[in-house]
């Protein structure tokens, strides 16, 4: 069975950096089932493709399967079919368990060489030539596209002598997309076996850890998550019911409330388009990133989407998310799995009970600090007390702010006049309105301040969420 993952970033071959694999060499890896191989069938700085091969060994597949416990069913579970079947050939979880033994690292989002380019998302094309895919072509465009891949599903005929026959189980699968790798090769170490439909080996019960740790950031609010996770889970309900239970912890604690009354978009769109919540999260790094910062502070930090995101880049040196609410911080603890991660990197992750219009002074002397789809869950006259804990005690050089843009709401399918997007608003501002605020706070606090939109600008209404960035201005000696 064969991947290859293609980049035409400058230079195309530091995606050796990224899967700590060298361009020049052929590398082999021994596999409970079989050997995989790492090779690079072109390389150059324009364009660099690193290929996966896995040869399976079906009498080291048959003689690993059960080791004394069930079987899973599938299949092959009959005594010829583990010995003839299309394991050697077709993408399945074989090839993501070769995925998850050979680029160890690089799912970690892990590079010692580009740390840099490791949290930046790169153009990627990934092409599994032969994918066994129950639901066929359709069901792949569903899992993949609405993560943001182009995704093209090529069913391949039973045989090409005779198109009577129609279209074999089979697909030839193309994404292509602007990607982190980490998030290329955590897509595809969850979906190619959901797409099978089969694993070869039994699913125990920590298989739900390492489903929530591949998705985190990504399948909580997936609309197929529910297929996902049986699928995944082998269709084992008490483990699929498990899993589900902790992603809907998890989305009622996302950094986002303000989406969980309405969708992020008013109306049906394009499946390849991110989601409003990725892409404010992205905005918010790019200006964290813009401005320099390496200490940053979540306040209001929710479950720990955000969180999960700065921990990733390692430019950030220090991480530290507060919340009001010990049950949020609990969820932003397991969703970063802090109990997991190697000490040198829980180091770099605090999590601090701590409420937005008190001053705290564990809060002073950090370079930048976040408040994401917050400021609206504050109660007008405490607004003053926030700004001065905010802007004149905790004082970091540099503040990014999200809300929502109140003159947006009309463009929500059943948001009423009047209604706001989450039950928990206590206000929602208008483009004007958020302008002035934020224009008052620089001047008042010695910042200078810009303000621009998140998410599909409407000629009429604008943006759907409103973006701030508040730069502290040098204190004179």
């Amino acid at each position: 069975m064969l991947l290859t993952l293609t980049t035409t970033h400058r230079p195309a071959t530091d995606l050796g950096h990224l899967l700590v694999k060298h361009p020049d060499r052929l590398q082999s890896f021994d596999l409970p089932t079989g050997t995989a191989h790492v090779l690079y069938p072109e390389a150059d700085e324009q364009r660099c493709t690193a290929a996966l091969l896995v040869e399976v060994d079906p009498l080291r597949l048959a003689g690993g399967r059960g080791r004394g416990k069930a079987k899973a069913a599938t299949p092959e579970t009959f005594t010829l079919g583990q010995y003839v079947n299309d394991r050697p050939y077709a993408a399945s979880s074989l090839l993501s368990s070769a995925l998850a033994k050979v680029f160890r690292s690089a799912l970690r989002g892990e590079s010692r060489d580009r740390p840099e380019l490791a949290a930046t998302a790169i153009p990627l094309e990934v092409r599994v030539p032969v994918l066994r895919c129950r639901g066929g072509a359709e069901l792949a465009v569903r899992v993949f596209a609405p993560l943001g891949w182009t995704v093209t599903a090529d069913p391949i005929p039973l045989d090409g002598t005779h198109p009577e026959w129609g279209d074999s189980r089979y697909v030839a699968l193309t994404l292509a997309g602007t990607f982190r790798v980490a998030d290329a090769l955590n897509h595809l170490y969850v979906l190619l076996p959901v797409l099978d439909d089969a694993k070869h080996y039994w699913v125990a019960p920590d298989e739900v850890d390492k489903l929530l740790r591949a998705g985190a950031g990504w399948l909580a609010d997936h609309p197929e998550r529910a297929l996902i996770t049986r699928r995944y889970l082998a269709h084992r309900r008490a483990l699929a019911g498990q899993a589900l239970a902790r992603l809907a912890e998890l989305r009622l604690a996302d950094e986002a409330p303000a989406d969980d009354s309405v969708a992020d978009e008013p109306t049906a769109e394009s499946p390849q388009r991110a989601s409003l919540a990725v892409r404010r999260r992205e905005a918010v790094l790019a200006a964290l990133r813009a401005g320099g910062a390496t200490r940053v502070l979540d306040l209001g930090c929710g479950g720990g989407a955000l969180l999960t995101a700065l921990a990733a880049d390692r430019r950030f040196t220090e991480v530290v998310g507060t919340d009001v609410s010990s049950h949020a911080l609990t969820l932003a603890a397991r969703r970063l799995r802090l109990d997991r991660l190697p000490e040198r990197q829980r180091d770099r992750i605090r999590l601090w009970q701590s409420a937005l219009t008190y001053r705290d002074d564990r809060l002073r002397g950090y370079d930048a600090a976040v408040l994401m789809e917050v400021i609206e869950h504050v109660d007008p006259p405490r607004l003053p007390a926030l700004e001065d804990a905010v802007f004149s005690h905790a004082r970091p050089g540099t503040v990014v702010m999200t809300t929502p843009n109140a003159e947006y709401n009309v463009r929500y399918e059943g948001l009423g006049a009047g209604r706001f997007r989450h039950a928990d608003h206590r206000f929602e501002w208008t483009r004007s309105e958020f302008t002035s605020w934020v224009e008052r706070v620089a001047a008042t606090y010695g910042y200078t301040a810009t303000t621009s939109g998140v998410g599909d600008e409407d000629p009429e209404v604008g943006a759907p969420t409103q973006l701030a960035v508040l730069t502290r201005q040098e204190e004179s000696r």
